[in-house]
C-alpha cells in the first residue's frame, strides 16, 4: 500500500501547545509516518499508510485529544438499490475513499449521506464511485423529486403490466397440470413448448434485465445482493426448460418445463417492489406536507411599485406586502400595519398572534385580517420552515444504532444463502431424490428466492421515517435516528423552571408598603431604580408599576451586584433593591417585613425588597405563572414511569411552591447556571438515563451533557442548536409525546426485525424440505417487504 498525505482541518486549538499535542498524538498512531500541525492555518498534514489506519481513526484520535476535525456533509440520491446488501456495499465503497470520514446509506429513502474532509474528495468523485459499484447517483436537490418519482412510478407500472400479461398464459398452463384442475380448458397452442418459450423470454431478459445488470455489477465488485439470488433462481428455471426443449423430442405436453416458474417469479417480485415503492412514498409524506406549507410567491416593493415574484427571488432587506389571508413568504420583521397571524403550523396553537411594527414573523404562517409590510431577514434555506424540513430530512435519513444488527446480517446473508441453495440442490439430487434433477432444481430455486433480505433492509429505516415524520407533524423535531432510539430508554426528565414549566414572562402581582413613604412615591423611585436593569424580573416590576399609571423616576446612578441586588440614585435619593441578604449587608432593618416576605415566597412568588434613604419602604412580588398544560404534562410523564425533577436558581421555598402547582415531586433549587450540567452528570452517575429540557442559553451546557437534550422551540437559538430534540410548541406535553413516539417506533422496529428474521429463518428450511413451490416462495418474499413497510406506516396514525 502506498504512503499518502492528507490535510485535516482542526478546530479548537488555542495556542501552539495545542498544535504540539495533536502532532505528538498523531505520530504515535501505528500507520502514521509523519504529522505536522500548523496552528496559524488550523490544519494538520498527515503522512499515513491506508493499509494500517483509516481516515476515521485519524479523526477519532484528534477528537480524543479534545479537538475536532471540521467536516462537511454531502447528500446523494441513489438509484438501483434492491436490498440491504446494496446499501451495505455502497457504504463500504464510500468509506474506503480517502477523505471520507463516514458514509450512511438509507435504503428506504434511497439516499446516501457522506461526511468528508473539506477539499479532499469532490461530489463528482463520490458519484463516480457509486456508479462504478453499479448504481446511479446524483447530488440531492433542495426540492423533493416528485416529478422524477412520478416518472419512476410510471416505468415500474408499465413493466409490471407487461410482465403480468405475458405471465398469465404461463400460469394458466401451470395450474392445468394439477389433478384437481384437470377439468380446466386450456387453448392447445399454449401447451406448445415453443409458445411458452416465446412468452417467457421477454419476461426473463427484457422485464428481468435489471436483475441481470444488478447481479453482474454486484459480482464484478465481489459482492452479492438480491439481484444475484433472483437472477440465479429464474435463470436456472429458464435455461433448464430451454435445455429440455432442445434435447428432447417435441411434445405439446411437457409438465417438467419451468418457464412459468421464472416468469411468475419475476412478475411477483416486480409486484412486491411496486407496492413497496408506493408504500415508501407514503413514508415521505411528512416532508412533502412541510414543503407544501411554503408560500410560492411574494409581493415586493421595488422602486415604489408592487411586484409579484417567486419566493426564491426574495433577498434580505426586501419590503414585502402581505395582504389578509396570504402566507407570509419569508422570516422577517413587521415595519408597518397590524394584524393577527395564524402560527399554528409552527406552534400548534390555534389562536392567532397579534402582530405590530417591530414584531417578528415567520415564513409560511398565515396573515389574518390586516395588511402587513414585512422586511425580509431570513430567506431560502435560512428560514425557520427550511430548518425544520432539514432537521426532519436528516432524522429520516439517519440510522438508529439498532440498524447495525440488520446491516451486519445483510452483509453476509446472500453468500450464505447461495451456499445453502447449492447444498440443497446436491442433497436432493444425490441423496433424498437421486437422479430427480427437476425436483432438486425446484427446491434450490425456492431457497434462493425466499431468502432475499429485502424486508431486513427495510425494517429499521421505514420505521424511522414514519416515526420521525409523525413526530414532526406534532411539532417534535428529532435531529437523528439515534435520538429517536435513545428517547425510549429515558427514565428521568430534568426540567428547567423559567420558560419551561412556567411561561417565562413574569408579572407584578403584589405591592406591600412599609408605610413610611406614600406608596406612589416609593414605587416611582423603585421603577426608576430598576429601569436600567435588563433582568426579566426588573422589567416585570417596571411594567407593572407603569400599568398603575406611575411614571418611573430619573436614575442618576445605577450599580448592579449579581446575585444580590442593585444600588441606584433616583431623583437625588438612594434606592436599594434586592433580597434580604442585600438589605442586611447594607444595614436595613427588615424584621417587620420578614413574615410578609416568607408568605409571598411560600406562594411561589419572587419577592424583592426596596429601601429608600436607608429605610425599608416596601416589597414587590413577581410571579412567573405556571403554564396551563404543565400539570397535565407532568402527569403524562408519570404515567410513562418517568421521574420528573425541576431545576432552578430560585430559592427553595419559591421553587417548591411552583413544583407543587405543576405536580413535580422533586426539586433542585438554588442551582447556578454552571451547576445544571453538574446536576445532570450526578444523576447519570446514579445510573439514570436523563433527558434535560430547557429554553435558555444557560441551559445549553446541561442540554449537551444529558443523554437527551430537549429544547423548547420558544427559547433561544443556542439552546435549540445544542439540543437533540426541539419541541416547537413550547408545550410540555410534547415531552411525553416524544417519549411515546420513541417507544412505539422502537417496538415497531423490533416487530419488523423479528418478522424479517423469523420469515427468513423459517422460510429457508421449509423451502429446502421441498414444501414450497418456487412461485409461492417468490410471492412470500415479495409481500414480506410490503408487510414490513405497511407495519411501519401504522406509526403515521399515532396520536401525540
Amino acid at each position: 500500500m502506498t504512503i499518502r498525505d492528507i490535510t485535516l482541518p482542526i478546530e479548537g486549538m488555542t495556542c501552539a501547545a495545542c498544535a504540539a499535542r495533536i502532532e505528538k498524538g498523531l505520530k504515535r498512531l501505528d500507520g502514521v509516518e509523519d504529522a505536522r500541525v500548523n496552528f496559524a492555518l488550523e490544519q494538520a498534514t498527515v503522512r499515513w499508510n491506508p493499509g494500517k489506519i483509516s481516515v476515521k481513526e485519524l479523526e477519532a484520535k484528534v477528537r480524543d485529544l479534545g479537538y475536532a476535525v471540521r467536516t462537511e456533509t454531502v447528500e446523494l440520491e441513489i438509484g438501483g438499490m434492491t436490498c440491504a446488501a446494496c446499501a451495505a456495499r455502497i457504504e463500504k465503497g464510500l468509506r474506503r475513499m480517502d477523505g471520507v470520514v463516514e458514509a450512511t446509506v438509507n435504503l428506504a429513502l434511497e439516499r446516501a449521506t457522506v461526511e468528508l474532509l473539506p477539499g479532499t474528495v469532490s461530489p463528482d468523485r463520490l458519484i463516480a464511485k457509486v456508479e462504478r459499484l453499479g448504481y446511479t447517483a446524483r447530488l440531492k436537490t433542495g426540492e423533493t423529486p416528485r416529478d422524477s418519482r412520478t416518472e419512476e412510478a410510471g416505468k415500474r407500472r408499465r413493466r409490471l403490466l407487461i410482465s403480468v400479461l405475458l405471465s398469465i398464459p404461463l400460469l394458466w398452463t401451470m395450474v392445468s397440470h394439477f389433478t384437481f384442475t384437470s377439468w380446466m380448458w386450456v387453448p392447445e397452442f399454449l401447451m406448445n413448448p415453443w409458445v411458452q418459450l416465446l412468452l417467457a423470454t421477454p419476461v426473463q431478459f427484457w422485464i428481468g434485465g435489471p436483475f441481470y445488470v444488478g447481479a453482474y455489477k454486484a459480482l464484478k465488485n465481489r459482492s452479492a445482493n438480491m439481484d444475484v439470488l433472483v437472477a440465479l433462481g429464474t435463470s436456472a428455471a429458464y435455461f433448464y426448460s430451454l435445455f429440455l426443449i432442445l434435447t428432447r423430442p417435441p411434445d405439446h405436453h411437457m409438465p417438467e418445463l419451468y418457464f412459468e416458474t421464472s416468469a411468475i417469479l419475476i412478475t411477483l417480485i416486480l409486484l412486491g417492489k411496486w407496492l413497496e415503492f408506493r408504500a415508501k412514498g407514503r413514508a415521505s409524506d411528512a416532508i412533502r406536507r412541510l414543503m407544501g406549507l411554503r408560500a410560492r410567491s411574494a409581493t415586493v416593493l421595488r422602486d415604489g411599485k408592487e411586484v409579484r415574484i417567486p419566493v426564491e427571488e426574495v433577498i434580505p432587506g426586501d419590503l414585502l406586502i402581505v395582504r389578509p389571508g396570504e402566507k407570509i413568504p419569508v422570516d422577517g420583521t413587521v415595519t408597518d400595519g397590524r394584524s393577527a397571524v395564524d402560527e399554528s403550523m409552527l406552534t400548534g396553537e390555534s389562536i392567532p398572534v397579534d402582530k405590530k411594527p417591530g414584531d417578528p414573523v415567520t415564513g409560511a404562517t398565515v396573515n389574518g385580517h390586516g395588511a402587513l409590510t414585512v422586511r425580509a431577514e431570513r430567506v431560502g434555506k435560512d428560514t425557520v420552515l427550511a430548518q425544520i424540513i432539514r432537521v426532519v430530512e436528516e432524522a429520516q435519513g439517519s440510522k438508529a444504532p439498532i440498524q447495525r444488527i440488520a446491516d451486519r446480517i445483510s452483509g453476509i446473508f446472500v453468500p450464505v444463502v447461495v451456499a445453502i441453495a447449492v447444498a440443497v440442490f446436491c442433497l436432493w439430487l444425490f441423496i433424498l431424490s437421486p437422479g430427480q434433477f427437476s425436483t432438486a432444481l425446484e427446491n434450490a430455486i425456492a431457497v434462493l428466492v425466499i431468502a432475499c433480505p429485502c424486508a431486513l433492509g427495510l425494517a429499521t429505516p421505514t420505521s424511522i421515517m414514519a416515526g420521525s415524520g409523525r413526530a414532526a407533524e406534532a411539532g417534535i423535531l428529532f435531529k437523528g435516528g439515534e435520538h429517536l432510539e435513545i428517547a425510549h430508554r429515558i427514565d428521568t426528565v430534568v426540567l428547567d423552571k423559567t420558560g419551561t414549566v412556567t411561561r417565562g414572562e413574569p408579572v407584578l402581582t403584589d405591592v406591600i408598603s412599609a408605610g413610611n413613604l406614600e406608596e406612589r412615591e416609593w414605587l416611582r423611585l423603585a421603577a426608576g431604580a430598576e429601569i436600567r436593569s435588563e433582568h426579566p424580573l426588573a422589567r416585570a416590576v417596571v411594567e407593572g408599576i407603569r400599568a398603575r399609571n406611575i411614571e418611573a423616576g430619573e436614575p442618576e446612578r445605577f450599580d448592579a451586584v449579581p446575585g444580590h441586588g442593585i444600588r441606584a440614585v433616583v431623583d437625588g435619593r438612594e434606592v436599594l433593591a434586592g433580597n434580604r441578604r442585600w438589605m442586611t449587608e447594607n444595614g436595613i432593618d427588615i424584621r417587620e417585613a420578614l413574615p410578609r416576605l416568607e408568605e409571598l415566597e411560600s406562594a411561589g412568588k419572587t419577592a424583592m425588597m426596596f429601601a429608600v434613604d436607608g429605610a425599608w419602604s416596601g416589597i414587590v412580588a413577581v410571579a412567573d405563572p405556571v403554564k396551563e398544560t404543565s400539570r397535565e404534562a407532568i402527569g403524562q410523564l408519570h404515567e410513562l414511569g418517568i421521574e420528573v425533577i425541576m431545576i432552578t436558581g430560585d430559592n427553595r421555598r419559591t421553587a417548591k411552591a411552583v413544583a407543587d402547582q405543576a405536580g413535580i415531586g422533586k426539586v433542585m433549587a438554588e442551582v447556578l447556571p454552571e451547576g445544571k450540567a453538574s446536576a445532570v452528570k450526578e444523576l447519570q452517575r446514579q445510573g439514570r438515563k436523563v433527558a434535560m429540557v430547557g429554553d435558555g442559553i444557560n441551559d445549553a451546557p446541561a442540554l449537551a451533557v444529558a443523554d437527551l437534550g430537549m429544547a423548547m422551540g420558544t427559547g433561544t437559538d443556542v439552546a435549540m442548536e445544542t439540543a437533540d430534540i426541539t419541541l416547537m410548541r413550547g408545550d410540555l406535553r410534547a415531552i411525553a409525546g416524544a417519549m411515546r413516539i420513541s417507544r412505539l417506533t422502537m417496538r415497531n422496529i423490533r416487530q419488523n426485525l423479528f418478522w424479517a428474521l423469523f420469515y427468513n429463518s423459517l422460510g429457508i428450511p421449509v423451502a429446502a424440505a421441498g414444501l414450497l413451490k418456487p412461485w409461492v416462495a417468490g410471492a412470500a418474499m415479495a409481500f414480506s417487504s410490503v408487510s414490513v413497510v405497511l407495519n411501519a406506516l401504522r406509526l403515521q396514525r399515532v396520536k401525540l
